[in-house]
Formats: structure tokens, sequence, C-alpha cells
């Protein structure tokens, strides 16, 4: 009776909670960004600065890495949440546009306020309707490469390419004399197409067929002789370090043993502040062979409105982006971060037109073609990029290569915007779906009674189990059956929101094309070999440790170190050992054992031994733990009766150890096979997302790919659910021919 008495009061005191909830939360703007680390401290003071004048609005900012904040925001998006802002370049706003998961931002701007900004920073896109619609305001311009170098070693930037070269050969030094330059001429994220750009507008190339955003154009002759001219830089010339990427960059430049090095707006304040380290800008070279300048891509970046955020939030996320692109905030990254401001009338300001590093980078930009808007230029970087890094391994001839990014490309456009529509297929399997549910409902009949029965004598269980089900059902249930109902859906680029059941094109689609058994050998491949070494490294420790061992628990601890430290920590830390260069792996090799330096990750061989090995490394601890756990569970008596029979010490270990360790080593093992089966992690992070060549990817690794290079949604989802049946087939059968289950008699 109390308790009914206390119930309106609860409810009241919990609608007040709930209305004052909400009320804050109309009054809170979430942003995501990918600013770099310097960016981020004068974010962080802006930020500052807008709250301390606007106290009743809230801003929540988080940092996210380029795809991740992509990826992220298109799901979120997708489930009508998200955060009210996102801030990044413009090249994602074709894809976010088309999908529909971003607003217009006009009601909020007149157009005499947005005439102060250069046309540029003001991304103008079609709608569903054809009118162009305002999907990002840009607080900054250029966003470009241009050439960083160093005042010590390179007294004056180069103005040709052949100068370009011929400086960058005279600063290439062996100082030691053992055949390996201690400091190379030129650098930059060698294996990354993106930087290969400038080279091929040099040459008078494009990415597109001019006038056109769907239509590729790297067969072109121009594409053909920027690649020959950037292979050479490192076959002919050796002015490159080996498998360059941007971490080794920058790291060779900082310590002064480069002299010259390509790199984007984004990094320059860095290099300019850093101690010990003259460093200018100036514009890239004009190529020697046809008189035009490097032009990099030069691209916006903004904010962006979230098509879910409305009302209060609408308003207050636009207060917020009125502040970050004001003079006052656009000045302050301009001076401190030499970044070009979008206001005009910063342009001709004297604070940018006297500096040196603006001017240069003002310059540059000048001399850059814009970045495409369009999502067929992912399906550009995607087909370039395999092809690109094969001509650098010495496997294809830059026509070659030319020719097989043209094919990849259209092939990769084409799938990206193919639209499958449904069909009487798609009705069959509708019809599929609902005679399941029905033959569930009717199956579990009795089941359902059962539950009413016990509802009613034993409620205060079923409460205390609720959330527990709540969170199960929200987090593995849910989910897993909308996988099943994308996989049979036409979900991609073309239909993100309004997506349709369309039958089992995207299953043929997996089971016809080449790539997946091919990609299926190498998962099968990488999950015994790993999981091999896993289990018998793992139980050679266990049975040391078992022993009358000196120190035993000094070393546990150190052997669980590998499985305790954060996978991606591990993976960036042995990619980094497996430097074909620097790496540990190959001065360890090189300078003690004096056997020939390895192309680790410049060969898909290695590549993908490579990244076995780091698996392995991750993994033994794993079972060690599990095994060691076992043995101190067998009863010793047994070895003693084995001693006194004169059994050897490997026939008590084949004889009583394996056999009382089944019951707990097969569950290990299956999860091991489970987990390394699906391990994203380690191939992504150690071979940078399936180089060289995409020859190391891994059927989760092609899964990621798929979906979210190709935006093909329903065909990701295929092929999980393909994933999963395999790992479930395969675990049944190895629980039913172990007994796994049974108890050792």
């Amino acid at each position: 009776m109390r308790i009914r008495r206390l119930l309106p009061a609860v409810l009241g005191v919990a609608a007040l909670l709930a209305g004052c909830s909400r009320t804050d939360e109309d009054r809170q703007v979430t942003l995501w960004h990918q600013m770099t680390v310097a960016e981020r401290a004068v974010l962080a003071d802006q930020v500052a600065r807008f709250q301390h004048a606007h106290p009743d609005i809230q801003v929540r900012v988080l940092y996210k890495e380029t795809e991740e904040l992509r990826g992220s925001f298109q799901t979120a998006a997708l489930a009508g949440g998200g955060p009210e802002l996102v801030f990044g370049p413009s090249d994602a706003l074709g894809a976010f546009v088309t999908m529909g998961i971003v607003r217009d931002m006009s009601p909020w701007l007149p157009e005499s306020e947005l005439d102060a900004f250069v046309p540029q920073a003001l991304t103008r896109l079609p709608g569903p309707d054809g009118e162009p619609r305002l999907v990002q305001i840009g607080d900054r311009v250029g966003n470009h490469l241009a050439l960083v170098y160093n005042r010590t070693l390179i007294a004056e930037p180069p103005a040709t390419t052949d100068d370009l070269v011929r400086m960058a050969v005279e600063a290439t030094v062996d100082e030691d004399g053992d055949g390996r330059p201690d400091r190379y001429g030129l650098v930059f994220n060698f294996v990354e197409p993106y930087f290969v750009i400038p080279f091929i507008t040099g040459f008078g190339g494009w990415v597109f067929e001019p006038g056109s955003e769907t239509i590729p154009a790297l067969d072109s002759e121009a594409c053909v002789q920027a690649l020959d001219f950037v292979a050479s830089l490192q076959r002919t010339h050796g002015v490159l370090p080996a498998n360059c990427d941007y971490e080794t960059a920058d790291a060779l430049f900082k310590e002064g043993a480069a002299a010259m090095m390509i790199n984007g707006d984004w990094s320059w304040g860095d290099y300019l502040a850093y101690d010990g380290l003259d460093a200018a800008i100036a514009p890239l070279p004009v190529v020697s062979s046809t008189g035009l300048p490097m032009g990099p891509m030069v691209a916006t970046k903004g904010y962006s409105l979230n098509v879910h955020a409305d009302g209060p939030r609408a308003d207050a996320a636009m207060t917020l982006v009125r502040f970050l692109t004001s003079l006052d905030t656009q000045r302050a990254f301009m001076e401190q971060l030499k970044i070009l401001p979008s206001r005009r009338v910063l342009l001709d300001d004297p604070a940018l037109t006297e500096d040196p590093t603006l001017a240069a980078s003002a310059e540059q930009m000048q001399n850059g073609k814009p970045m495409p808007v369009a999502p067929e230029l992912r399906a550009i970087w995607d087909a370039m990029r395999p092809h690109y890094q094969a001509l650098l391994a010495g496997n294809r001839t830059p026509r070659q290569a030319a020719d097989a990014m043209q094919r990849d490309a259209q092939d990769m456009i084409r799938r990206m915007n193919q639209e499958l529509e449904p069909g009487p297929a798609g009705l069959l399997v509708q019809a599929a779906f609902a005679a399941m549910v029905i033959v569930f409902v009717v199956r579990q009949r009795d089941a359902w009674r059962q539950f009413l029965i016990d509802w009613r004598t034993n409620r205060f269980a079923y409460l205390l189990l609720g959330p527990a089900l709540v969170v199960i059902a929200a987090t593995i249930v849910y989910p897993f059956l909308y996988n099943i109902v994308l996989s049979f859906s036409n979900m991609s680029l073309r239909h993100f929101r309004d997506w349709q059941i369309t039958g089992l094109q995207n299953y043929v689609q997996v089971f016809t094309g080449a790539t997946f058994y091919l990609v299926l050998f190498k998962t099968v491949v990488w999950t015994a070999v790993c999981v091999f070494f896993h289990v018998v490294i793992g139980l050679l420790l266990a049975a040391c440790l078992n022993g009358p061992v000196a120190g035993k628990g000094l070393y546990r601890v150190l052997l669980i170190l590998p499985w305790a430290i954060p996978a991606y920590i591990t993976a960036l830390t042995w990619r980094g050992m497996f430097n074909s260069e620097y790496g540990a792996v190959n001065l360890i090799a090189t300078q003690l054992f004096r056997l020939p330096p390895v192309n680790w990750l410049g060969d898909e061989t290695f590549a993908f031994i490579a990244c076995i090995l780091t698996n392995i490394w991750l993994g033994f601890p794993f079972m060690m733990i599990i095994a060691l756990g076992g043995m101190q569970g067998i009863p010793r008596e047994l070895y003693e009766a084995a001693a006194i029979d004169r059994v050897s010490g490997w026939n008590q270990f084949r004889h009583i150890t394996l056999p009382m360790l089944r019951p707990v080593m097969i569950p290990a093992v299956t999860l091991g096979c489970i987990w390394t089966f699906n391990n994203l992690n380690v191939v992504w992070l150690v071979s940078n997302g399936g180089e060289p060549s995409d020859q190391t990817h891994i059927l989760v690794s092609y899964v990621y790919k798929a979906v979210f290079s190709l935006y093909q949604y329903g065909y990701g989802a295929a092929l999980s659910m393909v994933i999963f049946l395999l790992l479930l087939a395969f675990t049944l059968q190895l629980i039913r021919r172990t007994q796994a289950t049974e108890a050792v008699q």
C-alpha cells in the first residue's frame, strides 16, 4: 500500500528529471572531427571561448580517425542518431548527400553572410529534388600537398623536376659506407596514391575524364608517364627509402635524415616549430618535360550538419558553426598552424601575405585542382592502390599498372552504383521470413505458456533477469537478425535509407566471385598456422612453468604481457619492427646473423608471414594460461605411478597430460580459431589495410573493405553471414568429433 502511495511522487520526480535531462540535451552539441594534435589544441581553446560566451550551450568534442569518422557517422545517422556536427574534408560529402544523412545549412545563413567566404569554402550539392544545398561550410581552404625542405641541407627549393632529382641525388648520402643511405634526398608517403596526384597533373593528366566525376581516366599517357617518373625516384635514382609510408617519411624528415618532403598543410605547423629543424615551405616544382606545375588536389575542410539535428539542437549547432568559422577563430588557426583561411578578408591580410609559409601555400593552392566530391572518388583510390604498389614492387610496368587501374576503377564504379530492384525473389524471401516466424511461434507455444505461468508465480526472478535479457537482445539478437535481413537487401550507396528486400543476389555475388575463394583459402591458412603455433608454444611453455622452475611467478608475468597489451599497440609495434630499412627484425638479421634484408611489408608473401608472426606473438599466452591451469588440475598420483613404471617424460605427456587436458583445450582451441578467423586488427594494422596490392586480406578485412570503401552494405552482410555459417559448421564439427563436452572418465 505504501508503494502505491509513493508511486505518483516517484513518477513526478522522474518526469521532472527527464524534463531537465531533455532540456540539457537540447542545449548540447556534439562535434566529431579528425583534426591533428596541433589542431586539436587550437580547437579546444576556441571551444572554451565559445562556451564562455554561450554558457547555455554545452559542446562535446570527439576525435575520430578519418575513416572511422566516416563509417561511424554513416552508421549512427542510419540509426537516427550521431553527432550534430561533423568536421572533415569535402571529398566525403558526395556519399553523405547521396545517402541523405546531411542537411541543408543555408536556412541559418543568409547569402549576405555567406559572401564573406571564398566560393570553394561553400560546398553545394544537389539534393533529391535537384536543387543545390549547402552541405558544408569550410573554415579553411587548401588541405593540399606542397614541398617541405630542410634549409640546413637545401638552400633553395627546386624549380623543376630535373632540379628536384638532381638535388635529391646530391642530398642522398651514405655516411658510414654500409651501402645503405643514412640521409635521403626526398621522402613522402610513397605507397599511397594520393601523393601521386601532383605528378599526374604535372604530366597533364587527371583521375577523371574532363568534365566528369564518374568516368575514370587512369590509363592516359600522362598517368603512365607520372607512374614511371615516381617509380624511377626509388628504382633509378635511389633518393627514396623502400616502403616509405607516412610515419617513416615524417620521422626521417624530423630527424634531419631527409632533405625534402612532400606533405600536406595539416603538418607544416609541426615541422616549422620542431626543435633543431630549419624547415620551410615551397610550391611543388614544374615538370620539366611538360612545363606544367605539379598540382595537388585542393579541398575544403569544414562543418556539416546531421540530418537528424533539428529544433534547438540544430540552432545550437549552427551557432557553434558560426563561431568556429568566424574571423577570430580562423585567424587563430592561420597564425598558429599556417592554415589558409576561408574568409576573403583574411586572404588579403598582411599576416598572410607577408608570411612566407602562408604565401607559398596560397601559391601552391592556385596550382592545384579541386578534389572531386563524388562518391566515385573512393573507387578511384581503391583501384589505384593495389596496382600502384605492385608497380613499386616491380611486378607491373607503368602501362600495365595504369591499364589495371582503369579496368578496376570502371568495375568498382559500376558495382558501387548498381541498383538491385525487388522482384519475385524478394517476395519469396519475405514470405519465407514470415513463415519461419510463424513456425517458431507455433513450435514454442508450450514455452510461451510455461513462461506465462512462471511469470505469475515468480515475477521477481524475471524482473532481476530482465536487464540482462534486454542487453543481450539489443547487442546480440537484434543486430544478428538485422544483419540477416540486410543480407537479402539492396542496401548500398544509392539505397542507404530506402533499402528493400530483393532476394538472393548478394549471396550469388559472393559465391560467384573468384576473389572470395582466394581470400577464404588465405583465411584458412592464416587460422590453421596461427592456432597451431598458439597451441604448440602454449603447451610447451605451460609444461615448463608447471615444473620446478625458479622465478616461476616472474616468467608468468612476462609471458602474459603480449596478450595483456592492447592488440593495436602490439600490431603497430610489430609493423615498425618489420620495416625493411629501419625495423628491428632486419637490423638484427643483417648485423648479427649477416642475412640479407627482407622486404617484409613490400612483398605480398612476406607481408602475410609478418601478419602471422605478429598474431602468433599475440595469441600464445592465452593458450599457455589455459594449458597451465589444466595441468595444475591433473592429479600428481598419475605421474608418480607412471614414474614407478619407468614411463618416459614424453610418454607421460602423451598418455596422461594431453588426454587430461582435452576437456579444457578443445574449447580453448575452438575459441582461438574463431578469434583468429575474425582477427581484423592484426591484418589491418600490420599490413596497412591489406597492403601490398590487397594481397594480405582475410575474409573479415575483405568484408570491411567491401562495405566501407564501395558502400556495398547488402553484399557485406551476406558475406558476414557466410563467415558466420562457416564458423558455426566448424565449431559443431569440432565439438562432435572431439566430444569436447564429455568429461574424461
